[in-house]
């Protein structure tokens, strides 16, 4: 048992989770930006041979929703894979903060018109949650979450 086997790979980049899918979805096959492209096309999502050719070459670095989305598709695997590590560290901060409030009465329950699998988008949830802590009172974070910024700064 090889432990530089076991130990997971170090996956900061969009190039280098990218790289990390190619290699883990298709062992030992050279994948071309054609073919990657075509296989998102077959799965219905759209992406350029020339994009995603240019995230394998590190010349992408932050791609919009939709090329992650397209990204997660050809894989196979969640597009919020690709996002980089502090939004979804804020992702996963709001859905705790959601749940905790939830769970103490501050929220009762939540109804949305129109959602897709993925439930509430993230800005949504925080958009959600500083109401509530407006209606409360509440002026801070929960305690011991970190602190969350409104996306798109104050939004006055």
């Amino acid at each position: 048992m090889d432990s530089a086997e076991e130990r997971a790979p170090e996956l900061r980049t969009l190039q280098q989770k990218v790289e990390y899918m190619v290699e883990k979805t298709f062992p030992g096959q050279k994948i071309s930006g054609r073919f990657f492209a075509d296989l998102v096309k077959e799965r219905g999502g759209s992406l350029s041979h020339s994009y995603f050719s240019n995230i394998l070459a590190g010349k992408v670095t932050q791609p919009s929703e939709d090329i992650l989305k397209a990204l997660g598709l050809g894989f196979g695997v969640d597009w919020r894979f690709f996002k980089e590590e502090s939004e979804v560290v804020d992702d996963v901060v709001a859905g705790l903060q959601f749940l905790a409030m939830r769970r103490t009465g501050e929220i009762s329950g939540v109804a949305g018109r129109g959602l897709d699998e993925d439930g509430l988008p993230p800005e949504l949830l925080q958009f959600a949650l500083s109401l509530l802590r407006e209606s409360t009172g509440q002026t801070k974070d929960l305690p011991g979450a970190p602190g969350t910024a409104t996306p798109g700064g104050s939004g006055k």
